[in-house]
């Protein structure tokens, strides 16, 4: 196991754990999660998602257990090929693991030099480095922008479609040298980490893979069933906040015919849960952490 789940134990508590249930972890890693929700487990089942090839390293021989190496956004296919049409619980630890983004040859971290890559999934074609050498400026604004929050995003999008123009980009180092320029003095940290947020969120469709996958939940999760979501960045975690206040991802209220709000989630706790500050002096990925609960109910 080689990730430190932040919040552990608030997660496990979140689900309620029926000892006969049936749940979801939909982003295994290092097994963190799922071993503490099989612990609680009798006759349950669990099953895990995990879209990353070194993930299925981490898996273990239990009969209540289930990997599946897939991304979780086609979770509601691969629970029915194996015979689950509604599961108790769904606990998604969203965001990059510490083995990820220590491993410097995946290109997830600005600490190392290396390929810029940031594929979970590395069966897909869509790298960070593609999209440095092939997305139109226009393009690239829109990501730093969204993704990244980063005010300067038009003149990242403009220097980088200037420096392409000379060489590819290829390595870490090679981008950090084109940017440093336009990173705000004391923070170059910040920026990098802000600017390799935008990028593998785009490789990786994050946020459209989130949407969907939430949306499922709602269809999935039996009445009186829990979901648990542990965000790290603001984009995910108003994601979350909408699908359970509104039940879509726009955080819009839908009435049906007699103007009764349609509402499939209750929220079990009002305000995220946060860590604290023993636990972010353990875990430094612990102090951005955001947890939200909720319990489907009847509609």
């Amino acid at each position: 196991m080689y990730h430190l789940p932040v919040l552990l134990q608030e997660c496990i508590d979140g689900l309620n754990i029926d000892p006969n249930g049936i749940y979801v972890d939909v982003t295994f890693g290092g097994g963190g999660h799922s071993v503490k929700i099989l612990d609680k487990l009798d006759k349950g089942l669990l099953f895990a998602f995990d879209q990353d090839a070194d993930a299925l390293e981490n898996d273990f021989q239990d009969d209540r257990f289930t990997l599946i190496h897939q991304n979780f956004r086609f979770l509601k296919n691969f629970l029915r090929l194996h015979g689950i049409k509604q599961v108790d619980g769904i606990l998604a630890d969203l965001g990059v693991s510490s083995h990820q983004f220590d491993t410097a040859d995946r290109g997830f971290s600005t600490r190392f030099d290396g390929p810029i890559d940031g594929r979970m999934d590395q069966r897909e074609d869509l790298t960070g480095s593609k999209i440095l050498n092939t997305y139109e400026p226009s393009e690239l604004t829109r990501i730093f922008r969204l993704y990244g929050e980063l005010k300067n995003a038009y003149k990242i999008g403009l220097r980088i479609a200037e420096a392409r123009k000379e060489k590819p980009f290829e390595t870490i180092a090679q981008l950090k040298e084109s940017l440093i320029k336009l990173s705000p003095k004391g923070k170059e940290n910040r920026f990098f980490a802000q600017v390799f947020q935008a990028l593998r969120i785009e490789v990786n469709q994050e946020m459209q893979a989130l949407e969907e996958m939430l949306m499922q939940c709602t269809q999935i999760i039996k009445p009186g069933g829990r979901l648990v979501v542990l965000s790290y960045h603001s984009l995910e975690d108003r994601v979350a906040k909408n699908i359970i206040k509104t039940g879509n991802t726009e955080g819009i209220l839908h009435k049906d015919f007699y103007g009764n709000i349609q509402k499939p989630w209750k929220a079990i706790n009002r305000k995220p849960i946060v860590a604290n500050t023993e636990e972010i002096e353990k875990n430094s990925r612990a102090r951005s952490a955001k947890l939200r609960i909720a319990e489907r109910i009847n509609e």
